[in-house]
């Protein structure tokens, strides 16, 4: 009698998967808290208690429709913590002659499988996670024979495929991108709203973990757990951001303060990214809901939202399977410096960082433009290897999964990819952070000075990093402009010494 085994892995929690259309006593889910997965980064604790939490859920819904499930939580004595072990012995003690699992989206996880899957001696079948807009190949086929890898073309060949705020062949109101209209600061409290939390008790899940030697970073209170664990919960967080949050999120989708740590972001990414929510559901729920009430959100509203999701988070995944797993280990410009102390405590006198890192510890949550302009900006202008800023934003953020993370840490972020995903490296002096919102109100250091006690580090990092790189950057087109005004500034061995300063000493800042 044939008996298939099929494995579903903690960000595999897609209900709509062909392969719960029916039931068949013939098949058993496989569901595995191992410390594999816990232990391969430092994870935050919430991000640890989210997929379980998420994973048990999901593993329940599956008994109820009928589904035969194995689920072995992390201190269960019979779990082997390792996929290799636990699989083997599975199919050993209960004679499974096939085995099935969907498409992992980490390559080491991929590498894994696939050579589980040979070893294991049965039959075995890898399935799509039917999640994304594109196949792992697309984005390389696209640009075949392309130098670069233009998300923006991407972008609108997604739209144009998937008739989104599309007029037959041209977008809607004929322009494809609002991105210049969404740069504003918050200047007015009143416009906030209230988050939609889904608090739970999870003391119990907590103490597991710390049982089992499982360590983590980042805070939790374990009565008050926040994060929406269901495809239930995670459809009530996409109905609020529609109704509550879309009319202002392109508008102050890059703004920076300390009112409020979500401002009008989604906060779906993690129900995306684990899969309780299709990434073509979610825009369709937007795009039709703008559709309905387009006198009260402007079309950039929604432009900005739709271009996250369909443009760069598919476009990401893209780059990670074209370029994988040279990716891992590149590094442009040869940076090699440790991350300071503080990003694991937050403190530091530099408000910016202080704020939006603390926030991460706290909420296990930023949104892009802490992650782009702030951490990742200052550990580019430091000189930060990217391993080490690859392995905090993998285990500090609650939707961090490596396709996802690295390309934009590595590669946005860190430009450690010499270009691929990025046309220039997206730093900037304090000026920018100012401009953004109110995190230099309250600073130790003055935004405005580049020497001198009270300077703002960022000022005089911001140059000397285009000093130490002029070699490699300076054919940019998009950065010729910085280098003909640093040749123009009048005290530039000022500003390198104060900047020699800093990087001698990134614990004390």
């Amino acid at each position: 009698m044939s008996k298939t085994l099929r494995l579903i892995l903690g960000d595999q929690l897609n209900s709509k998967h062909s392969w719960f259309s029916k039931t068949d006593s013939s098949v058993t889910y496989l569901m595995m808290e191992v410390k594999q997965e816990t232990d391969y980064v430092r994870h935050h604790i919430q991000k640890v208690v989210a997929f379980f939490l998420a994973m048990r859920t999901f593993a329940d819904q599956l008994k109820k429709d009928g589904h035969r499930v194995l689920y072995f939580k992390l201190d269960d004595p019979e779990n082997q913590q390792c996929f290799e072990k636990q699989l083997s012995l599975l199919v050993k003690k209960e004679n499974f002659t096939r085995f099935e699992y969907q498409f992992p989206d980490e390559y080491r996880l991929d590498q894994q499988l696939k050579k589980l899957g040979g070893n294991l001696s049965l039959e075995t079948q890898a399935a799509d996670s039917e999640h994304f807009l594109t196949s792992r190949e697309f984005l390389k086929d696209f640009f075949k024979g392309k130098k670069t890898y233009l998300m923006e073309t991407f972008y609108r060949e997604m739209r144009k495929q998937y008739e989104i705020l599309m007029d037959g062949k041209e977008p809607l109101t004929g322009q494809w991108n609002y991105d210049q209209d969404n740069r504003q600061a918050l200047k007015d409290k009143k416009l906030l709203q209230k988050p939609l939390l889904h608090p739970k008790n999870v003391q119990e899940i907590v103490q597991m973990i710390e049982s089992a030697g499982v360590k983590t970073i980042g805070n939790l209170d374990p009565q008050n757990f926040p994060w929406p664990v269901s495809r239930a919960e995670s459809l009530e967080l996409l109905d609020h951001f529609c109704e509550q949050l879309l009319p202002n999120f392109g508008a102050y989708q890059d703004a920076l303060t300390t009112w409020d740590p979500y401002l009008f972001h989604s906060r779906l990414s993690f129900s995306l990214n684990s899969k309780m929510l299709s990434p073509l559901e979610v825009v369709r729920k937007v795009e039709d809901y703008w559709h309905a009430h387009q006198n009260q959100i402007a079309i950039a509203q929604v432009e900005g939202f739709i271009r996250q999701i369909i443009g760069w988070r598919e476009y990401m995944r893209g780059i990670y399977w074209t370029k994988m797993p040279e990716f891992a280990a590149m590094n442009f410009f040869g940076h090699e410096r440790k991350l300071p102390e503080w990003f694991w405590t937050g403190k530091t006198k530099m408000n910016c960082l202080k704020e939006s890192i603390g926030q991460s510890l706290n909420l296990a949550y930023a949104h892009h433009i802490q992650r782009l302009m702030v951490t990742g900006n200052f550990s580019l202008l430091a000189g930060i290897h990217p391993d080490e800023v690859d392995q905090w934003y993998l285990g500090i953020y609650i939707d961090a999964i490596e396709w996802v993370e690295i390309t934009n840490t590595r590669g946005m972020s860190q430009f450690a990819d010499g270009g691929i995903v990025g046309t220039k490296p997206y730093v900037s002096s304090a000026n920018y952070i100012k401009k953004q919102g109110n995190y230099c109100d309250q600073c130790a250091y003055d935004s405005k000075e580049k020497v001198g006690d009270k300077a703002c580090p960022f000022n005089s990092l911001y140059w000397h990093f285009y000093s130490r790189n002029r070699s490699l950057l300076e054919k940019n087109p998009r950065i010729g402009m910085m280098y003909r005004t640093w040749d123009k500034m009048g005290n530039k061995q000022e500003i390198l010494d104060k900047a020699e300063d800093y990087l001698s000493r990134l614990d004390e800042l």
